[in-house]
């Protein structure tokens, strides 16, 4: 069953404004977002509305107590001017997975999907086709109501949002492999996308940078003896032939890219590893020279290639390669989430 959807249409676009030659990322935005809230127990209608600002009252919980919770996907266009999604389900599914950890109420499939998709057809204009580029989608979910009592909210808002961008990443980025700071704990919020677990990552991050990286390597809580997570992606590593990743778990997210990466490699018969891998056993790779590559996986960057990494004090650089997994398994995504390639898998949605 269709929802059904408040449409309130802006009176000028302001799109004639924006430069689709050079779009940044995720700091435009389109026309319109969607808009639901969640009072007295049940979900209200959909609004489409004009892009603005939102008004919340200053006791709303959000403010005190971080209940908010988002997605990020992305919308493209093919030669022919269709509008696809890649794998939208597997986004609403997760959202929806955070929401219950956060005790955020779920948001219904077809609020979701209908929303979205009724969105996507009112900013269509807004879908860029320049190669790399994609309209950035960000659903997101957080606590309205209002109260100082340290409880969960009674009101939530669903928004959903679009910015036209350009690239996330230009080039290979530089990590250092964190030895102190985690991104998160065992019992945590660490698979959920909550807005905290990206606050928290800011400030290891800044010192990181300071110190002439681009990004953190996160290791576990625990020991810091386990690679984790890259920045705010999942992370593969090549030694040799072998393409390792660490297994999802309270910590680590359940990247819809990571699972894209996986299925994709395996079916081109690169060996593949979901185990756990230490800082100890990349060190003594790199040293060997049978440390081949590193890269982040995630809906913004795609794949983001590692140009080399710090821990101690010491440097390592990897070697450029000919025919880089990286640069293989971006193209196969790309040409499928763009229509340039057959998908075997079910995962293009067309609208």
């Amino acid at each position: 069953m269709k929802s059904n959807i408040e449409i309130q249409r802006i009176e000028k676009s302001k799109i004639d404004s924006v430069d689709f030659n050079n779009l940044p990322f995720g700091s435009v935005y389109s026309d319109h977002m969607l808009e639901c809230d969640f009072v007295n127990g049940e979900w209200q209608t959909p609004v489409i509305k004009p892009y603005a600002p939102i008004s919340l009252d200053p006791a709303a919980k959000i403010f005190h107590y971080g209940q908010s919770i988002f997605e990020g996907m992305k919308a493209y266009k093919d030669a022919e001017g269709n509008t696809m999604l890649f794998r939208p389900l597997d986004n609403c599914k997760r959202l929806n997975k955070s929401a219950e950890r956060l005790v955020i109420p779920e948001v219904p499939e077809d609020i979701f999907m209908d929303g979205l998709k009724k969105l996507l057809e009112i900013d269509n204009d807004w879908i860029p086709t320049n190669e790399g580029s994609s309209l950035y989608i960000r659903p997101f979910m957080f606590a309205s109501g209002i109260g100082f009592h340290a409880s969960p909210a009674d009101a939530y808002k669903f928004i959903i949002c679009t910015a036209p961008s350009g690239a996330y990443f230009a080039g290979k980025v530089k990590v250092l492999i964190e030895e102190k700071y985690a991104r998160a704990a065992n019992g945590g919020v660490g698979f959920a996308k909550a807005g905290g677990n990206y606050a928290a990552q800011f400030y290891p991050t800044q010192l990181a940078i300071e110190k002439g990286y681009n990004q953190v390597i996160w290791t576990d809580d625990n020991s810091h003896e386990y690679i984790e997570e890259a920045g705010a992606m999942n992370i593969f590593i090549r030694i040799n032939d072998t393409l390792i990743t660490s297994p999802t778990s309270d910590r680590i997210l359940d990247g819809i890219t990571r699972k894209s990466v996986i299925q994709i490699a395996e079916d081109m018969n690169i060996d593949v590893e979901v185990r756990k891998i230490t800082v100890s056993e990349v060190i003594a790779a790199a040293q060997s020279g049978s440390l081949k590559e590193m890269f982040g996986a995630g809906t913004a960057a795609v794949i983001s290639p590692i140009a080399g990494f710090g821990y101690q004090g010491t440097d390592y650089d990897l070697p450029e390669l000919e025919t880089p997994f990286a640069e293989t398994l971006k193209k196969a995504i790309t040409d499928i989430q763009t229509n340039k390639a057959e998908d075997p898998y079910g995962w293009r949605v067309m609208l």
